[in-house]
């Protein structure tokens, strides 16, 4: 494959044409009770967008690799979609609140199929240097949200994560193309992760030896670790814990008899391999 456009610094963020609609935006799930097929469709899928949704000119999008590579480079879409494809079939999840865990479960999730590019195939391309520890990616969006303007969306992503082999730069969902508000033309997918860590709009990723330091990785999506005795040391937003809903009986639900089926989901961003079903909150 001809690499030979160069990476020309800010030349990526030309595809954006306008931010519309712009700021926050949130569209909740269904009901859980509606979510019982096992691949969740567009329509009962949530959104969440921050700063707005970024309207991409395909035939200006690129995407631009470099930092601590060999091999920086930059791929049109049309390159991207001529390498090898790949498709995850994985649950997403919104974390809730970026500025506080939430307190009582969201149910903003779902199971989608995505299909793309292996991130550890356009890193081959690159040729990371061993110093390099954390990708950053960047999208396209923009703007203000609560109270914090970015001029672009950006996270970061460790190198042993980013290796793996179901971490995609995904073009579609459900084996469509990704339409504007689900990050289209080209966006992160890291199964297992939650939803704030699959950068929209994606159009530059970034090979470094450090985290990065905007703030979506500083002043929010961090939470309290769990494992400091003393609760004040945080850490970033990355892994899903275990987490479950009954879609089966919805609530409400009359019935008769001695038995009742009941359906749902667990997913976590390990293997789920065992599930218990309690009535009364865990008390039994």
């Amino acid at each position: 494959m001809d690499l030979s456009i160069a990476p020309t610094d800010g030349r990526e963020r030309n595809a954006c044409q306008s931010i519309d609609p712009a700021g926050f935006f949130i569209r909740h799930p269904p009901a859980p009770h509606l979510l019982d097929n096992f691949i969740t469709g567009e329509e009962h899928l949530f959104q969440t967008i921050h700063m707005g949704a970024a309207v991409v000119d395909e035939d200006e999008w690129l995407l631009i690799i470099d930092g601590l590579v060999e091999r920086p480079f930059a791929l049109t879409f049309t390159q991207l979609r001529q390498l090898p494809r790949r498709s995850v079939t994985a649950f997403h999840e919104c974390y809730g609140s970026p500025l506080k865990p939430p307190t009582e479960a969201v149910w903003r999730i779902g199971n989608v199929v995505w299909t793309g590019v292996p991130l550890s195939s356009l890193l081959e391309l690159a040729r990371p240097s061993p110093a390099a520890t954390f990708i950053w990616s960047e999208g396209l969006d923009y703007g203000t949200f609560h109270g914090v303007t970015a001029d672009r969306y950006q996270k970061d992503l460790p190198m042993n994560k980013a290796l793996n082999q179901e971490v995609l730069v995904a073009y579609e969902m459900n084996g469509e193309p990704l339409g504007k508000e689900r990050g289209g033309p080209v966006r992160l997918v890291v199964p297992g992760w939650f939803g704030t860590n699959m950068t929209k709009w994606l159009c530059r990723l970034s090979l470094q030896d450090r985290r990065a330091e905007g703030p979506y990785t500083t002043t929010f999506y961090n939470e309290i670790d769990p494992a400091d005795p003393e609760g004040k040391k945080r850490r970033p937003v990355w892994k899903v814990e275990v987490n479950s809903i009954i879609t089966k009986p919805e609530p409400g639900a009359i019935f008769r008899g001695p038995d009742v089926q009941i359906e749902g989901w667990a997913w976590c961003c390990e293997e789920v391999v065992e599930v218990l079903v309690s009535a009364d909150a865990g008390k039994s």
